[in-house]
């Protein structure tokens, strides 16, 4: 029990230690996990062992990570991206795995099963490092960002058909075609239950959770659901994922959705870290080090060949090279889904011992490369807006369009709910404004008079000129976050050194870092609600509205300069 328990502990500390030091180069945990498995398993430190156990847990992780790429998958969003996702996200599934399979079978004589078996995992990318990237760099909607999201979100659909598939191709040759006919029938009458009673219950199940208003209650029925429901496909010879993934679906129809995903995150992302751990522990370091130029061999034409591919069917999609380069550095990485696909394989010994250990290191390797290539391909790219050159001078135009004639503006950065609030103000000063979002929503949104809108990123020189830099008396930066803020700050400070700017932060930390950077005043949200809460509780507790304003305006006298004269008249 005691060495158990201290096994445990080393294991939570190496996690603690080795996701924090993730975070501080900004890394997937995903690969502090796998490392953590290498370092501390069999073939490493041998600290960590494996067992029944902890291999039951860790495929609970890949269970909750299916169920929670259900509560993502939409019908409607599939329909409205269906000619990236069916078109060019099916082209590169089978291109790749088809070219992966052939490389295998020929070119090392492992068979076509084992050949197919490898192509279908190398075929997976990383939907946890690419959507994290893109969504950091604000690519989401740039030309490469969805294109990429379209391949991503294929391949999370395709995972279903290949945990069906490999387990059929397991079985002997005579049988294959007859197993996987009924493996399939046996997926499709299943589903067809699962949905058509699940949509006539699910919304109700909720309904009554939800009315006995207990989270313990809420929690306790959605772990209910997706146990029970990989139960079910478990029965019937399938996947447990298949089972969550459908659970996931069908709440993601009910409002629901967004508290159940809240609820599931904590056991995911500790089950999933748990099952990436158990992957590097079958990583045997050794046989690698031993084996490294096929190792190295592998690691190229994963990367160059996913890559490559990539790259020429985005040309032949007739988007630009750099649309075509950016596609394909953010797709030439394996995936979490990939690891999960290349270790059942070998657990149906669809692969011998040494092609999953070199393939299994050659994905990591790339998971590890990823985030390194992305960014070094998107600074090759240039230096103006994130996206493809044609969505660039479209963007372009379209900003100096609106900005076209107008004079003594305010540019207004970022557009959301403070951003509207600000822009109501402006418009009831009269002074005009245009406002610059890269959220095709925002970008929707109806204008209070005197204001205009553009999709474009506020941080790209290009961008500011059109949107009349030289002519604006000012300058607001309603960005939720300090570092898009800065970018947006060094490059007005490189061509505008009188314009006022004035900056949004989360908190008072933030205010100095933001003032070095260029900001004329910086406001903090924390401290203007902490203001009016404490005066509403002074108010509430019989304190003199008076007075609790008066305490209100000294704070603000003391912090923002503009407004201390007016404070002190405002007394006299």
């Amino acid at each position: 029990m005691h060495s158990q328990l201290l096994s445990v502990l080393l294991l939570l500390t190496a996690a603690v230690g080795a996701v924090a030091l993730a975070r501080r180069f900004g890394l997937p945990s995903m690969l502090a996990y796998l490392a953590i498995g290498m370092v501390l398993g069999p073939h490493g430190a041998a600290i960590l062992t494996e067992s029944s156990e902890v291999e039951t847990f860790a495929e609970f992780g890949v269970v909750f990570l299916m169920f929670s790429i259900g509560l993502e998958f939409s019908l409607t969003r599939l329909k409205a991206m269906r000619s990236l996702v069916l078109g060019f996200g099916s082209a590169q599934m089978l291109l790749t795995a088809g070219g992966t399979l052939l490389v295998t079978w020929f070119g090392y004589g492992q068979g076509w099963k084992a050949g197919l078996a490898v192509g279908l995992a190398v075929a997976m990318s990383s939907t946890a490092i690419v959507a994290k990237m893109l969504s950091e760099r604000f690519e989401l909607h740039s030309r490469s960002g969805r294109l990429t999201m379209g391949v991503l979100l294929f391949q999370d659909i395709a995972v279903v058909p290949s945990l069906i598939l490999l387990p059929a191709l397991a079985q002997p040759e005579g049988d294959l075609m007859r197993l996987l006919g009924i493996a399939s029938a046996q997926a499709v009458v299943l589903l067809v239950v699962l949905i058509w009673v699940g949509q006539k219950l699910m919304k109700r199940i909720f309904d009554v959770v939800a009315h006995h208003r207990s989270e313990e209650l809420f929690v306790l029925a959605t772990l209910w659901i997706v146990v029970g429901l990989a139960y079910a496909t478990g029965q019937a010879g399938l996947s447990l994922a298949l089972g969550a993934f459908v659970g996931g679906m069908l709440i993601s129809e009910t409002v629901y959705r967004h508290q159940v995903e809240a609820d599931v995150r904590p056991f995911r992302d500790v089950l999933l870290g748990l099952f990436f751990v158990t992957v590097g522990m079958l990583l045997n370091v050794g046989f690698v080090l031993d084996n490294f130029w096929s190792l190295l061999l592998a690691v190229v034409l994963l990367i160059v060949g996913k890559g490559v591919v990539v790259m020429l069917i985005t040309l032949a999609a007739r988007s630009t090279l750099d649309t075509a380069l950016r596609t394909s550095a953010q797709l030439a990485q394996a995936g979490e889904f990939g690891l999960v696909l290349i270790q059942l394989a070998f657990a149906q010994h669809l692969i011998r011992a040494d092609v999953f250990q070199v393939t299994l290191a050659a994905m990591l390797i790339s998971m590890f490369i990823a985030p390194f290539l992305i960014e070094r391909v998107a600074r090759l790219g240039g230096e103006m807006a994130r996206g493809d050159w044609a969505h660039k001078a479209k963007a372009i135009y379209e900003v100096a369009t609106s900005a076209f004639a107008m004079e003594n503006h305010v540019i207004l950065c970022g557009y959301g709910r403070t951003g509207e609030l600000i822009g109501q103000f402006l418009s009831a000063e009269k002074i005009p404004f245009l406002a610059l979002d890269i959220d095709p929503l925002s970008v929707k949104k109806a204008m209070p008079p005197g204001g205009k809108i553009a999709f474009g990123g506020a941080d790209r020189l290009e961008v500011l000129k059109a949107a009349g830099l030289s002519r604006a008396q000012a300058v607001v930066i309603a960005y939720p976050d300090t570092q898009s803020a800065e970018r947006v700050l060094r490059v007005i400070r490189g061509q505008r050194s009188d314009i006022p700017v004035i900056v949004r932060a989360p908190d008072e930390n933030e205010v100095d870092r933001l003032k070095k950077a260029g900001a004329t005043e910086v406001i903090p949200e924390v401290l203007e609600g902490s203001l009016m809460i404490a005066a509403e509780t002074l108010t509430q507790l019989g304190v003199p509205v008076e007075r609790a304003i008066e305490r209100v305006r000294r704070i603000r006298e003391a912090r923002y300069a503009s407004f201390r004269e007016f404070y002190r008249n405002s007394r006299r």
